[in-house]
């Protein structure tokens, strides 16, 4: 009988060196490993065989050309659609009794899958390779970030970190992969493939600094505004350099995975296409080809924000925080199905869902009003911000070959930034350094509670927003609106504010994130449809984004928290902003004399209150 002719491989990421014919690989010496009873990886193709026997894959001209071709349990992941072909494993019920045989491979032997019990999602279970990957300093640096960064000081239920959600994403990547390769064989989702999707969502948050967002969305963009810097791009590092420091490709190989073609998919499931320069009508992956688009929509989903990331941490945030979550995953992921949609491969789920994915955005927005932007944990990422700001020129953190970082440069070695936790609060908090004082003394205003207090809320009234260029001139504008007509005991100046701006949406801007969903009915699974709003209900929202401009001012005293707030009211009049909810209350004497801000009944003022409302401008202008 012929042995196996190859095909060439892939292309890579990186530049391989020339890879292996496939007949050598499959064609790899029995008496290569000593055969083991306690671990399949050193089982001989005959024993192989005979286990596939014993477990319903018994079609004896099928194992016979196994034993010829010598496959043994560590090239079973590599056996892909033209192998299977060659081999004879061509019906797809012959391909799922393999893929079965391969799970029971998997779980066979004392190190195949370690169980943790997460408040979350119970006991789960994961594969011996993500255990390698979770024991080594950089994952476990990851329980000394807080999930949701300063929010822990508003809630006291909100002291879970990085570690607990990253073991969630991986397990929750592993569940929706399986289930689409249980549900469809066609797919031709291999052991490979599930094994890296599992560790993209293990790893996709290797990259967070201290205090989670706060690093990268507040102070590195103050720190180095040159830097277009994000944590997936720490992330995709980090991962390299655990890889590398803790040997993890050996350990890849042993399970099946090659380091440089798998490699490349895991980081680009994390950060997106790696190759910037690939023209956007051409596929921008190498990890995976074209026909398996649908696997890059499993844990960061860019073309519309369902993925497995989101599901956990609704989830696991909902639970520490206190709020009801509104949305099932579980539900989600039996419905959910690859369908083609304009010639690629997308998950879809049932055409009855649309109504909980709508609930499941809506549940993202209540998350970022009630917690995620709180006010007051904003203000104190804020201030953690400025001190850290203050004591970044003195802080030194050792890299590799002993060169020194600081705070804001340890994202340009890994090694240096894999030191870099939540701790380096309390590091400045109980340092001696005079160099730190200022620093110092902020963090103690957060330990003592005394905050930088809010002044006010507003939001533009027309379409314009404020630019991200314009957020640096913005307390100059609100010190140089000095209330008319008013005499304030106290002048206040742009260093006394804080003018902090959020964008909130539905994750996509200003687009409906559902319109990039498609979905499939009971008659027809194969066929994808688009639902538009209009078909689902007329009590949806009609924008999916807004601005919230929120001012806070740095004295607490009395006066100065007075006059700010008339400041502020003034300032809104001026750049035709909404009224500020307790307008009438902090500044009774300038609301009256913007018209639009009395008006009543959606702009129209009973004929009643008119007149009077009109006498009360005339008197204030006076």
């Amino acid at each position: 009988m012929r042995k196996l002719k190859m095909h060439p491989k892939r292309a890579r990421c990186r530049t391989p060196s020339p890879p292996p014919q496939r007949g050598a690989v499959l064609a790899e010496s029995a008496s290569a490993e000593p055969e083991d009873d306690a671990d399949p990886q050193s089982w001989s193709p005959e024993r192989l065989c005979a286990f596939l026997s014993r477990h319903g894959f018994s079609n004896p001209a099928l194992l016979s050309r196994f034993q010829e071709n010598k496959i043994r349990v560590s090239q079973l992941p590599h056996l892909d659609e033209s192998l299977l072909e060659d081999l004879g494993v061509r019906s797809l019920g012959d391909r799922q009794k393999l893929l079965d045989c391969i799970c029971k491979l998997n779980q066979s032997h004392d190190d195949a899958m370690k169980i943790f019990n997460d408040p979350i999602h119970g006991h789960i279970d994961l594969h011996p390779l993500l255990i390698r990957i979770i024991d080594t300093p950089q994952f476990q640096r990851l329980r000394y970030i807080k999930q949701l960064g300063g929010s822990y000081y508003v809630f006291p239920g909100a002291s879970h970190n990085r570690f607990e959600h990253s073991l969630g994403v991986g397990y929750l990547a592993g569940c929706l992969v399986r289930e689409l390769q249980e549900k469809q064989p066609e797919l031709k989702i291999t052991e490979r493939d599930v094994l890296c999707v599992q560790i993209a969502g293990l790893c996709h948050d290797l990259g967070h600094g201290p205090f989670s967002h706060m690093f990268d969305g507040r102070f590195i963009p103050l720190a180095r505004p040159e830097l277009n810097w994000k944590h997936e791009i720490a992330s995709v590092k980090m991962f390299e350099h655990l890889v590398d420091a803790n040997g993890i490709e050996s350990v890849m190989k042993k399970y099946g995975l090659t380091p440089e073609e798998d490699m490349c998919f895991i980081k680009e499931q994390i950060a997106g296409p790696l190759d910037s320069t690939v023209e956007s009508s051409s596929w921008p992956y190498k990890g995976r080809p074209e026909e398996k688009n649908f696997l890059y929509e499993i844990v960061a989903n860019k073309r519309n924000g369902i993925d497995v990331d989101k599901w956990d941490y609704f989830a696991r945030d909902c639970h520490h925080l206190g709020i009801q979550n509104n949305f099932d995953y579980k539900r989600f992921i039996k419905f959910a199905r690859v369908c083609e949609v304009d010639n690629k491969k997308h998950i879809c789920t049932r055409d009855k869902e649309v109504g909980n994915l709508y609930d499941m955005f809506h549940t993202r927005n209540c998350l970022h009003r009630r917690a995620y932007q709180h006010k007051v944990g904003n203000i104190i990422e804020t201030m953690i911000t400025d001190a850290f700001l203050k004591a970044d020129p003195y802080i030194q953190i050792e890299g590799a070959e002993g060169k020194k970082y600081k705070l804001s440069t340890a994202i340009d070695d890994m090694e240096a930034y894999a030191k870099l936790t939540d701790n380096i609060f309390l590091e400045i908090l109980h340092s001696s350094d005079p160099r730190l004082a200022e620093a110092r003394e902020i963090l103690h205003k957060v330990e003592c509670r005394r905050l930088y207090k809010f002044v006010g809320e507003t939001q533009p009234t027309g379409e314009e927003k404020i630019k991200m260029e314009e957020y640096d001139q913005l307390p100059k504008d609100v010190a140089a609106s000095t209330p008319q007509g008013i005499a304030l005991r106290v002048e206040l100046k742009a260093e006394d504010f804080i003018v902090d701006v959020i964008n909130m949406d539905y994750g996509m801007k200003e687009k409906n994130p559902i319109d990039n969903v498609r979905f499939y009915c009971k008659s027809n699974k194969s066929k994808a449809v688009m639902i538009t709003k209009d078909q689902v209900s007329q009590l949806l929202p009609e924008k999916f984004a807004e601005q919230l401009i929120r001012v806070y001012c740095k004295k607490t005293d009395k006066e100065s928290l007075d006059a700010a707030s008339k400041y502020f009211v003034q300032w809104c009049m001026n750049k035709n902003f909404t009224k500020p909810q307790d307008g009438d209350v902090v500044a009774p004497t300038l609301t009256p004399m913007k018209a639009s801000w009395n008006s009543q009944h959606g702009g129209q003022t009973p004929d009643h209150n008119r007149e009077g409302s009109k006498a009360r401008a005339k008197l204030f202008q006076k």
